[in-house]
């Protein structure tokens, strides 16, 4: 069976999401703001197709995609990338929500 990630999540934790975001090249500014953050997560999941929303003090932004096809991720207003693919060589980020 599928999981179902419909709902409401809270982060718990962001594990080494300030060197993740620096070797995306994000800025120093909004590397220190984005880390002070904890934002939530909704999330809307039908098959294959998922929404997220972000949703923080700061900015809050969605995500519109389905599972296994490439699609651009706008992040204009938050660090102003768009991107088709996110990769960091060999940066991880570990963010862990529990949904409420």
């Amino acid at each position: 069976m599928p999981v179902n990630l419909n709902g409401y999540w809270k982060m718990i934790s962001n594990d080494n999401f300030e060197d993740y975001l620096k070797a995306l090249d994000v800025n120093v500014a909004i590397r220190k703001i984005a880390t002070l953050l904890k934002p939530d997560k909704d999330i809307t999941h039908d098959g294959d197709h998922i929404i997220i929303k972000t949703l923080s003090t700061f900015k809050n932004y969605n995500m519109d995609f389905h599972v296994g096809k490439e699609f651009e991720e706008d992040l204009s207003g938050v660090d102003d990338r768009k991107c088709m693919e996110l990769r960091a060589a060999g940066a991880v980020a570990k963010q862990v929500f529990k949904k409420t």
